[in-house]
């Protein structure tokens, strides 16, 4: 017989039909078993009674997360046992097959409230059981649902999905890179991408001119709250715009997207306010405003953009220039001298998305031009020819013409973190590390063999501690 799910037995009352799952929860009223049992589309009641000795002999021995399939009878309930509180609540299964498919050990914890009350490193190590539980399934099914939004409104706009190299080269962008021995170059090494940012430029120089990506990123950062090492961030390039084709497109999607799948949302003001980065640190203090007229409303949505940003900052550390953005960004001059004398007065084609004082991500115009992106690393302490050779594959391809070009790339993590009012972006990700990087439930980072490091020709060297 096929199974079914819970939410489906409603259209096939008085018909013998499969399901299968977790047993929620057991209760008996006299000598009847109720049973809740729980699939991914909801709960189902289970109804035994002693009617069918081999059977409830069986059913009596169920305990809660013990995995089993069931056949039997679709029947309405009793007027009186109807529970409006769940999908399945006018309708109960009456067993005639019970077949357990696997035990379980007692849970480390309970999974049937929403989580915050215990400890977050239990939870991380047990995910595979924290994921049983309602909210974050929930978290999940609405990402998905934001997922497959954003892919089928883009490729209506024109766009392709294309999918760049998760294994690449390692260049001076900002974060520190993972990085990857490659076997058979010894001494060599790729590094995971902290965004595919060169890769859709190059496509952009390749004439797709409207790119797209739901693409996974990877930055080697210090611990930090509310960060992750791997992320996954919504990637858009496209050619011959100007910075409002951006943010006017940015805004169409987020608007479309919180009508259809967060129809109780309120978005405070439409269109989104464009800020400039001057205006917001000397009214707001910060890049990241939160304008909602009430932020203790879970429900209201204040969405702007941030514009106008310094092209460089001082970094006090390396004592040295270094973009704001990246080094991709274009200056709102051509004048090379001007960047070269004056890198603190330069502007950049630079915009922010922010939404209820947290920043989604952003984008710019890019620098197109070999001469401009020369200056820019010039100034950030670079010299030509080490510029040139880390970024060659870049400036040979701006030799072969190359058009204007801009994009934009948006944390879908933080977003969905900020829509559902979860706290931390490790709420609305299936399998998050902690803040330092640890993935508590695989134990990973982790050791390697002698022999995996003597293939690689890597060496350890353990550091000394000094008393």
């Amino acid at each position: 017989m096929k199974r079914i799910l819970n939410i489906e037995t409603t259209k096939y009352v008085g018909k013998k039909m499969k399901v299968c799952g977790w047993v929620q929860t057991i209760r008996s009223h006299g000598k009847i078993i109720f049973i809740d049992l729980r699939d991914r589309s909801g709960i189902l009641q289970l109804v035994f009674t002693p009617k069918d000795e081999k059977l409830y002999e069986v059913a009596q021995k169920l305990r809660p997360e013990w995995v089993v399939g069931v056949e039997g009878k679709i029947k309405e309930r009793p007027k009186a046992m109807v529970n409006p509180k769940i999908k399945t609540g006018n309708v109960e299964l009456e067993p005639e097959k019970l077949e357990i498919f696997s035990k379980a050990k007692t849970l480390p914890f309970s999974i049937e409230t929403p989580g915050y009350e215990i400890n977050e490193e239990k939870r991380l190590k047990y995910r595979y059981l924290d994921l049983r539980r309602e909210r974050l399934k929930k978290n999940l099914m609405v990402r998905q649902k934001v997922i497959q939004f954003i892919r089928e409104f883009l490729i209506k706009e024109g766009f392709v999905e294309i999918e760049t190299p998760i294994l690449t080269k390692s260049t001076p962008e900002g974060a520190r890179d993972f990085l990857v021995p490659a076997r058979l170059q010894p001494g060599k090494f790729y590094a995971l991408p902290q965004s595919p940012q060169q890769y859709k430029q190059l496509l952009m120089v390749a004439g797709l001119e409207r790119y797209f990506q739901i693409a996974r990123c990877f930055r080697d950062e210090d611990a930090r709250a509310d960060r992750q090492a791997e992320f996954t961030q919504l990637d858009i390039e496209m050619s011959f715009v100007e910075q409002d084709d951006i943010l006017n497109l940015i805004e169409k999607i987020y608007i479309e997207l919180v009508k259809k799948i967060f129809p109780e949302k309120k978005i405070t003001k439409i269109p989104f306010p464009t800020i400039s980065y001057k205006e917001a640190m000397a009214k707001y203090k910060n890049d990241r405003p939160d304008l909602r007229k009430n932020k203790n409303d879970s429900n209201e949505l204040a969405f702007c953009f941030i514009v106008d940003f310094p092209m460089f900052e001082w970094s006090k550390t390396e004592k040295r220039w270094d973009a704001v953005h990246h080094p991709f960004t274009r200056p709102q001059t051509d004048n090379i001298n001007e960047i070269k004398k004056n890198p603190e007065k330069i502007l950049a084609h630079q915009y922010d998305f922010v939404l209820n004082g947290e920043e989604l991500g952003g984008g710019s115009l890019r620098s197109f031009k070999p001469e401009i992106l020369e200056a820019v690393f010039e100034v950030m302490g670079h010299k030509k020819s080490e510029a040139k050779k880390k970024f060659q594959h870049l400036f040979s391809a701006f030799e072969y013409g190359v058009p204007p070009h801009a994009g934009i790339a948006l944390g879908l993590d933080r977003f969905l973190a900020v829509i559902l009012n979860e706290q931390s972006i490790r709420e609305v990700i299936a399998f998050p590390k902690t803040g330092d990087n640890r993935d508590l439930m695989m134990d990973v980072p982790a050791e390697v063999t002698k022999e995996q490091l003597k293939e690689l020709h890597i060496k350890i060297v353990k550091s000394v501690n000094k008393q």
